[in-house]
């Protein structure tokens, strides 16, 4: 506790919107997020289904995504981000299979390549898993899925060249862990699904049953 006091008279927080202090995200300024209140459903090549809470044009979820990516890299952003997410199921009024007791679902973050993941010190996918892991009590498979090969960023490429971009760049380890798995695979942005197709494709060769995306904004 004294800690924390003295990191937030240190280092006080505001809100990337409107600057009240003391918080990253107020509720004035989430309401303006309008969370999706529905779920559209969607059929990739290999993810079975896909669900993100915001649309990524609003400028808001723009700056919060990339101030917790990039410098000042605000990874305290994982707890306001992972809301908006867990908010858009409490949404939802189908009830869905992955919450509960009986479920069979587990998480997996796509992850960043190791130079990378040095750069920034965190993964932000999976800073997004173990919130979501807390809230949700699903299990939580980190170091399963791991990326191989470095690639250029993909916010930086044109559709085609995503995909050849990602290909090969990801493996899982011990797939006899992921055999018959049903998988909800974490990331912030879904533009082309370049990443989580590829993600969601190795995932399968290694047994996986099922793999459904789930992300804070969609493209």
């Amino acid at each position: 506790m004294a800690k924390n006091f003295l990191l937030n008279l240190l280092f006080p927080k505001f809100c990337f919107n409107c600057q009240m202090e003391g918080i990253y995200l107020c509720e004035d300024c989430r309401a303006i997020l309008n969370i999706n209140n529905h779920h559209q459903v969607f059929s990739g090549k290999h993810l079975n289904d896909l669900y993100w809470a915001i649309d990524y044009k609003k400028p808001l979820i723009k700056k919060l995504i990339h101030n917790f990516k990039y410098e000042p890299f605000v990874k305290e952003l994982s707890k306001p981000l992972s809301s908006l997410i867990i908010n858009h199921f409490q949404l939802i009024e189908k009830p869905l299979p992955f919450f509960g007791e009986g479920s069979e679902f587990f998480l997996i973050p796509v992850p960043l390549y190791e130079k990378r993941l040095r750069w920034r010190g965190f993964n932000q996918a999976q800073e997004l898993a173990k919130q979501l892991s807390l809230f949700w009590n699903i299990p939580l498979l980190n170091n399963y899925l791991i990326k191989i090969k470095k690639t250029f960023l993909q916010s930086q490429l044109a559709k085609q060249e995503r995909l050849g971009n990602v290909r090969n760049a990801f493996l899982v380890k011990n797939q006899e862990k992921i055999k018959n798995k049903k998988i909800l695979l974490i990331d912030d942005v879904f533009t082309t699904g370049a990443t989580m197709e590829e993600c969601a494709w190795i995932l399968k060769k290694a047994g996986a049953q099922q793999v459904i995306g789930l992300v804070i904004a969609r493209d």
